[in-house]
């Protein structure tokens, strides 16, 4: 895997729900490539700053990304998480 990336364990996070919002904490880290205790934490940061939002199904979390929030850095605030993800996620 490369040194560094352009995107932050954050977005590959995003992305990862985006394609599929049933993924376990287990599944993401394996594809993100970062342990199941960093990506509970980037899940909820994610969930605090109002980037997702979780749902109880079961036994398991199904979540959705709002995709109408902006970037939060101020070189990106003009685009949003919809963008973004439309940019880098593998859609079929």
């Amino acid at each position: 895997m490369a040194e560094w990336t352009f995107l932050t364990n954050h977005s590959h996070v995003l992305v990862c729900l985006s394609e599929n919002p049933d993924l376990r904490m287990r599944d993401i880290a394996e594809l993100v490539g970062i342990t199941e205790r960093a990506t509970q934490r980037i899940v909820a940061e994610l969930i605090s700053g109002g980037y997702l939002e979780k749902e109880r199904d079961g036994r398991r979390n199904r979540y959705r990304v709002i995709t109408g929030e902006p970037l939060r850095h101020p070189l990106e605030q003009s685009h949003t998480v919809g963008e973004l993800l439309q940019a880098v996620a593998q859609r079929s």
